[in-house]
């Protein structure tokens, strides 16, 4: 009977160990979750245009489109308007003809894990569905993307200048 009973044990423990042959402590079936396409990791899709409502229309319309296809929508967000002053000339002289204020807006729409079989067709949706005066820009997050998207304290950083300025921050012990 002990023979028989080795026989068993040892027919049982070569089947387990064999069905979680993945890893020493992972079943199996994770390793068939995981995805068969590549992934990328976090995308910005930048829009950038001069008239506020249609660009903010857009970013709400490609928001919808993404959600639809089933695509990771990370966040979005704004960033603040860029101010510039354009002057045309009268042909061959310095005198000013014109003298344009224009404001460029800006919205970035954040996607992570995208696989590789989607993003050609998202691009593709963006590039139609694109409208008159409005640019996209299509690019890996980085960081200096977070750090333009906040407006500086221009008040706090007087005060922080002003503070330095008459010998910086007291430091005594209590």
């Amino acid at each position: 009977m002990n023979k028989l009973l080795r026989k068993i044990l040892s027919n049982n423990s070569y089947s387990i160990i064999r069905h979680y042959s993945g890893g020493l402590y992972e079943p199996s079936y994770l390793e068939a979750m995981k995805p068969k396409t590549p992934l990328y990791d976090t995308i910005n899709i930048q829009l950038r245009g001069y008239d506020y409502a249609i660009l903010e229309n857009y970013q709400k319309f490609i928001h919808n489109i993404l959600k639809n296809m089933e695509v990771n929508v990370e966040d979005c967000w704004a960033t603040p308007a860029q101010h510039m002053h354009i002057s045309t000339y009268k042909p061959k002289s310095e005198v000013i003809n014109a003298q344009y204020k224009l404001k460029i807006y800006e919205r970035t729409v954040q996607i992570t894990d995208v696989s590789s079989l989607q993003l050609p067709l998202v691009l593709r949706t963006v590039e139609a569905s694109l409208p008159a005066g409005v640019s996209v820009e299509v690019r890996p997050h980085e960081e200096a993307d977070e750090e333009v998207r906040y407006v500086p304290d221009k008040e706090l950083h007087s005060l922080k200048q002003e503070l330095d300025d008459l010998g910086g921050p007291s430091k005594t012990k209590r």
